[in-house]
């Protein structure tokens, strides 16, 4: 009979055995499992912004996607991208507690914020860690010009969008033999439509247009009567909104209720002017609108390509996808160039290098002060059930419709 030793000893050489060829069996196992870095993408999925943040948060979903199939980051090993997301609700505070959740949570970067109100708090409470944070689509000045050294946009501000916008509408006009002189400005009353209201009315009047009325409205408002029977007694030209999805919609659709028709609609970060959504639910009342916005490059295969992938998930096109697809990709390149997920040397890299804007009509990325000085905004014109470019030139898909009526 075996001693109780001999019977341990052969029960852990079975164990040992069956173990060793499990292994090989499994050979991938064997080897080192690559690093991974974590991404925070920060967007509101719930709350009044939800829409516009479930589009920004799958825009950086399949960028992670897209950088993961072709080989991680090649600088560190072919280190996996994984995103770490936070709903910042709609709300600045809860912003600011979504970004000490990703700091928690070992991010190397944070992409996103959407609103000027949310990337306010959000690129704040990142600096106290110098967590580097690129700014998607918000578009306030000054968020930029804090002196925040984490703080980067991809995208266009307020001001570098406004004069693009501004030449654009005057090229507009005068081609169509100047129908256009007078407008009413309707925007809403947070960060970032009042401060596109006072670019408008300081420039606006320089360049030959009377401003009639500038009109303000909570976010969220529930209803646009009051403002569209404004509107309708003061016969303006142009009507330049500058708001969040809901309330552009709301507004286009008292418009066309009212039978309130301007010649032209001409919006600066249009809210619902550059959505596939609004165009395909409310076809009568997009119709014609104008925007000056954030937008894909329409030349580029790869942007192009979003589209369909964004439709075979069930939602509508927006400019929220590509913008954070694109933030994401550079977050990549910096990650590549600085070959490290250090968040120091991230944010030196950024300071220093030059980047491709991926899917973006950007051309080269170089930051100052925070900024990407090449960030460019297109125009573009809901034309026979689509959104198209109409501005600049060189990325124009169709010839712009103005005056839209007589």
């Amino acid at each position: 009979m075996k001693t109780f030793q001999e019977t341990l000893s052969r029960r852990a050489l079975m164990c040992g055995t069956a173990a060793a060829t499990a292994l090989l069996a499994a050979p991938g196992v064997l080897r080192a499992q690559a690093p991974v870095v974590k991404i925070g993408v920060l967007q509101p999925v719930t709350g009044a912004l939800a829409n516009d943040g479930d589009l920004g948060r799958l825009g950086a979903e399949f960028a992670i996607e897209d950088l993961n199939a072709a080989g991680g980051i090649k600088a560190l090993g072919g280190a996996r991208l994984e995103m770490v997301f936070g709903d910042s609700r709609s709300n600045p505070e809860a912003a600011a507690q979504e970004v000490e959740k990703l700091n928690n949570e070992g991010v190397c970067a944070i992409v996103g914020g959407f609103a000027s109100g949310l990337a306010a708090t959000a690129t704040q409470a990142a600096a106290r860690y110098n967590l580097p944070y690129m700014i998607d689509s918000a578009v306030a000045d000054q968020l930029t010009e804090r002196g925040l050294p984490n703080t980067f946009r991809f995208g266009p501000s307020f001001s570098m969008a406004t004069a693009v916008a501004l030449q654009n509408l005057v090229r507009l006009n005068d081609n169509a033999g100047k129908p256009a002189r007078t407008a009413v400005i309707v925007h809403e009353d947070g960060l970032f439509g009042s401060g596109l209201a006072r670019l408008m009315q300081a420039e606006l009047p320089r360049l030959g247009f009377e401003i009639l009325e500038t009109i303000s409205h909570p976010t969220p408002a529930r209803d646009m009567s009051n403002v569209v029977l404004r509107i309708r007694s003061l016969r303006p030209d142009l009507v330049i909104p500058s708001h969040y999805y809901g309330e552009f919609v709301l507004m286009a659709r008292t418009l066309l209720q009212q039978r309130v028709r301007p010649k032209g609609i001409y919006a600066i970060f249009g809210g619902a002017a550059s959505s596939l959504r609004f165009v395909k639910e409310f076809p009568q009342a997009a119709d014609g609108v104008m925007d000056c916005n954030h937008w894909h490059d329409p030349k580029n295969p790869a942007a192009v390509a979003l589209r369909p992938r964004v439709e075979a998930r069930g939602r509508s096109y927006a400019y929220n996808v590509p913008i954070n697809y694109g933030a994401v990709h550079l977050i990549a390149e910096a990650l590549e160039k600085a070959a490290s997920a250090d968040r120091a040397k991230i944010i030196e890299t950024l300071n220093t290098q030059a980047f491709g804007s991926s899917v973006m009509p950007y051309g080269e990325v170089r930051f100052r002060n925070g900024q990407n000085t090449s960030a460019l905004p297109l125009n573009t014109q809901v034309q026979n059930g689509d959104v198209k470019v109409i501005f600049p030139e060189r990325y124009a898909e169709v010839r712009p419709v103005f005056p839209v009526t007589g």
